[in-house]
């Protein structure tokens, strides 16, 4: 009773603070917790017609039906294989990227490289894949053209499964990796100059300072990317991968996102979308509460 008085009091102290919140509180709410309402379709006989009230309740029904579909067991597999794929990968290139930018000394050619690798982030998703899909044509493609000067026949690349995951998380890694280093370049800005000059009076070089001085001062900042990365590990690129996956590469392509939106919006099974979606979420939230105790455990770092 005593800290909801508080909070009164510092409500009506702060006030303008709590006006300045309330329209993210207000998307918070609309958006995140009121859908929350309809993850009961997961245990009804949902019909559109009757509504989420009026639908019959069935359990565990569409649970046992889900789990015994292959194709939602394969998008499971091709989820958690390119989550992987591209946290071993992608995670740390922006931290090489930062690492690469704060030994750069002259400030121009700094600048106009910090510039060339942020700028892909802020390509429309619907341009990149366009920009896949021309890279890797059979007839004009770039790709091709290459591999045909050194003897090798075109390659319908986004028509094998086995090229998708390499092609996708390729050009993910491509688009985000630069503008992800900014987190680690302000971690860098904030290393005390201190620790460096030290350093230089000791006798120590550049690469002796980045590999004692650099890298565990922004240790923390990765530790919390990496706990923020595993939350995430279930959300894969849905817009990139619906642009570029076809039936031909369903077996490699097909995610637990793609999934969710063809059994729910192309067949109109809203009931196994929105049991997937709630599996989805169930998962990311394990993840990121294992990763958080590991890393509070054992290097005093965490969300919360």
């Amino acid at each position: 009773m005593d800290k909801f008085k508080w909070f009164i009091r510092h409500m009506r102290r702060e006030w303008q603070i709590y006006l300045m919140l309330a329209p993210a509180i207000i998307w918070i709410v609309v958006f995140l917790y009121k859908p929350m309402y309809g993850l009961q379709i997961a245990f009804k006989d949902y019909s559109v017609f009757k509504g989420i009230v009026g639908s019959p309740w069935v359990g565990f029904e569409h649970f046992e039906t889900l789990f015994g579909n292959d194709q939602f067991i394969r998008a499971i597999g091709n989820t958690l294989t390119i989550s992987s794929l591209s946290l071993l990968i992608g995670f740390p290139v922006p931290i090489l990227l930062a690492l690469m930018f704060n030994e750069i000394l002259n400030p121009k050619f700094k600048r106009t490289s910090q510039t060339i690798v942020y700028l892909p982030h802020f390509i429309s998703t619907v341009i990149v894949a366009g920009m896949v899909i021309t890279a890797f044509s059979p007839s004009s493609g770039v790709v091709n053209l290459l591999l045909g000067m050194v003897g090798v026949d075109p390659i319908y690349f986004l028509t094998k499964p086995e090229w998708f995951k390499p092609i996708f998380i390729g050009s993910s890694i491509w688009q985000e990796s630069g503008f992800s280093s900014i987190v680690f370049l302000v971690a860098m800005a904030g290393v005390n100059p201190s620790l460096y000059e030290s350093a230089v009076v000791d006798g120590a070089s550049r690469w002796q300072m980045m590999w004692k001085i650099t890298i565990p001062c922004i240790l923390p900042t990765v530790l919390i990317m990496l706990i923020i990365k595993i939350g995430n590990l279930l959300e894969v690129g849905f817009e990139m991968i619906i642009l570029l996956y076809q039936p031909a590469t369903y077996e490699t392509a097909d995610v637990i996102s793609t999934f969710i939106y063809r059994q729910g919006l192309q067949a109109g099974q809203y009931d196994l979308a929105v049991i997937a979606g709630l599996f989805n979420a169930v998962v990311a939230f394990i993840l990121v509460m294992t990763a958080n105790t590991i890393s509070k455990r054992y290097s005093k770092t965490s969300l919360w």
